[in-house]
């Protein structure tokens, strides 16, 4: 089924329309943490590591623009924000460096490196309905899956839709060897893409869509719509961090989640000044990171998590994820739904500081 949700999410707005001064205009002001009304402040300062999935797009405004705004350091923490390589890196980064204290990536693939046997969990998961998909040309026939026979497909091997291909295909009757599928790195992908030598390509929808859209207007199937559901982007932790540093990972869990709130009202450019802020020299823009930010938001809630603070995780959508995760091979049958995530570094009070400033 063609996600329509994602389609006329998309064309609510125009990513050409919106120049970066229009987004900037009477956002400076309220960068300066003077103007904001002020929550209590932790006693002393933490140093915390947040390692994130990839190069600056709009999935990472929260962190950046809790930075900004001073809510980590009123929260008592010194937020150290790394850019990665890819959600696959992120999670093995997470699981063995202990320097870094908490990863931003797929959870899907922290689900791949737990069912390997590494001690890692999510801790808020934002995109909780997830975005990851196949793009098709906005005026293809493809119409569901079953179409793609004979279709070239580009896709990234080692990223979050690399374990998910063959089931895929297999919803519309078909196997691998029925598409012209092409392993490509990401930005080969995109570009291959663009200039039409794909008939379609793999990726997270949230990211690739409104990058592509300009030049080849696009729509999505997504797993979700064939019946694979797991969890997108969010915060995980190992667990001996989420011992050690349990006051410090909540502080941090609860502002972040916080913020996306905040953005969620109506503070979306506010998140791309933040970004640019952090992050001058972005390769994106403005307009196509506002544009990631507002598709990113329309994947935060399931039926499940409705009425809920934003990052908190609903143990049915965990069992689907884990169903879906069986049946591609991925963990083992019978693993524990539960193992797999905590609510517990989610702190209502401190949330909700954030959330209403």
């Amino acid at each position: 089924m063609i996600n329509n949700k994602i389609q006329d999410s998309h064309e609510s707005f125009s990513i050409s329309s919106v120049g970066r001064r229009s987004m900037l205009v009477g956002t400076g002001a309220a960068l300066g943490l003077g103007l904001l009304p002020p929550f209590a402040r932790a006693a002393g300062t933490e140093t915390v590591t947040l390692r994130l999935d990839w190069t600056p797009w709009g999935e990472q405004a929260a962190y950046h623009l809790a930075k900004v705004k001073g809510w980590y350091k009123q929260a008592g923490l010194d937020v150290h924000i790394q850019d990665g390589n890819g959600s696959t890196s992120t999670v093995q980064i997470v699981a063995n460096d202990g320097d870094v204290d908490v990863g931003d990536a797929a959870l899907s693939s922290m689900m791949v490196g737990r069912g390997k046997g590494e001690d890692i969990k999510a801790v808020a998961c934002y995109a909780r309905n997830g975005d990851a998909g196949l793009l098709i040309p906005k005026d293809s026939p493809i119409k569901s899956v079953a179409d793609l026979r004979g279709k070239k497909l580009g896709y990234t091997a080692s990223s979050l839709e690399g374990p998910f291909l063959n089931m895929f295909l297999a919803k519309g009757g078909l196997k691998p060897g029925d598409c012209d599928l092409v392993n490509l790195n990401g930005g080969a992908k995109i570009a291959a893409y663009v200039t039409g030598r794909l008939d379609g390509a793999f990726s997270a929808v949230g990211f690739f869509l409104p990058v592509v859209n300009e030049k080849r207007p696009s729509r999505a199937l997504l797993f979700g719509d064939v019946g694979l559901r797991v969890p997108s982007y969010g915060l995980f932790a190992t667990g001996k961090k989420i011992a050690d540093r349990n006051d410090a990972l909540k502080r941090l869990v609860s502002v972040s989640s916080g913020a996306w709130a905040y953005i969620a009202a109506g503070h979306e450019a506010e998140g791309v000044a933040a970004i640019r802020h952090e992050r001058p020299r972005a390769p994106l823009s403005d307009a196509i990171m506002l544009a990631q930010i507002k598709l990113f938001l329309s994947f935060f809630n399931t039926p499940a998590t409705r009425g809920r603070p934003v990052g908190w995780m609903a143990g049915s959508d965990w069992a689907a994820a884990v169903e879906t995760m069986t049946d591609v091979k991925m963990i083992k049958p019978g693993t524990n739904p539960d193992s797999f995530y905590t609510n517990a570094l989610l702190d209502d009070a401190l949330y909700g500081k954030v959330a209403r400033l």
